[in-house]
């Protein structure tokens, strides 16, 4: 259902609040270079310091803008199950497409926690989900045999899998029984890497500053293409490294603010980049061409 290159979009501030008018113009600049869908309020969007109010705008705003010519995953998740199903019924009511579903962080559930929460979301608010499990920051790793249970489960139609390891992906596309369900990498440098072994795409960062090279090297790979995917994968190395060299969205937010379409805002407890990364970053740009020296 959902597969090839999905941005998942920064969040603009200005002065503290929402920038609306960049972010717009952040949505433009992805559907027109090709981009096959959008996720606001994921990790990216800095939904961690969107108050209730502003999270369920900014989904509502994504959808206004995209009138339905890409997919909208709006990130709903959160580490209490109740509050995961509040934001994720709204954002149905919103119109979104799917719902992108985190791994509950800082409470560290066991698997059959996992296994149930996931669950009862999915059960209770009818909207295609999409998990997410990105250890790196929640603290807990679902392992494959949890995936493969829930993937089960009908309107479970998708993963983010930003673990890190490709023996894991392996497990999970091996074990999933369910033709409709779809592996999607959740870290760009390992895109290609995880499509070898049956990943149908990426929820990505880079795409946030070079979604036609992205979609093009996904779309590449998934028409058979391998020689130019992987060529572009080689090619794209660096700039996908750079932009996580400081936490994420610091750097990609960084970038879009040298690129001229955005503020360098951001809340905290997140701040600037140290100015020795920020010249390392601006001058990978330069390299890609993506700004002028």
């Amino acid at each position: 259902m959902f597969k090839g290159a999905i941005t998942a979009i920064v969040t603009p501030f200005k002065e503290g609040e929402v920038d609306w008018k960049s972010f717009e113009k952040l949505i433009e600049f992805q559907i027109k270079e090709g981009i096959n869908g959008i996720v606001p309020c994921g990790t990216t969007g800095e939904s961690a310091t969107l108050s209730y109010e502003e999270h369920n705008k900014v989904i509502e705003f994504t959808v206004k803008k995209v009138k339905k010519r890409v997919p909208v995953i709006a990130g709903t998740g959160a580490n209490s199950t109740e509050e995961a199903i509040e934001l994720t019924e709204h954002a149905k009511k919103a119109g979104a497409s799917a719902s992108l579903q985190v791994c509950p962080y800082y409470n560290k559930p066991t698997q059959e926690g996992l296994y149930r929460h996931f669950k009862k979301i999915a059960e209770t608010v009818d909207i295609p989900i999409v998990l997410y499990n990105i250890p790196g920051r929640t603290g807990i790793n679902m392992q494959p045999d949890t995936i493969i249970r829930l993937s089960e489960i009908p309107n479970i139609v998708a993963i983010k899998e930003a673990s890190g390891s490709l023996d894991q992906v392996t497990e999970i596309i091996k074990g999933v029984k369910k033709k409709n369900f779809t592996v999607l990498s959740g870290d760009d440098s390992l895109t290609l890497p995880m499509m070898s072994v049956g990943a149908k795409g990426v929820i990505s960062v880079a795409s946030n500053i070079i979604p036609k090279k992205i979609s093009k090297m996904v779309k590449d790979y998934l028409d058979g293409k391998t020689e130019l995917a992987m060529k572009a994968h080689l090619d794209l190395y660096e700039l996908m490294k750079t932009l996580f060299i400081e936490t994420n969205p610091i750097p990609v937010k960084s970038a879009l603010s040298l690129m001229g379409m955005i503020k360098e805002e951001f809340r905290l407890p997140l701040c600037e980049m140290s100015p020795q990364n920020k010249e390392r970053l601006r001058k990978v740009l330069v390299k890609y061409k993506i700004i002028k020296e």
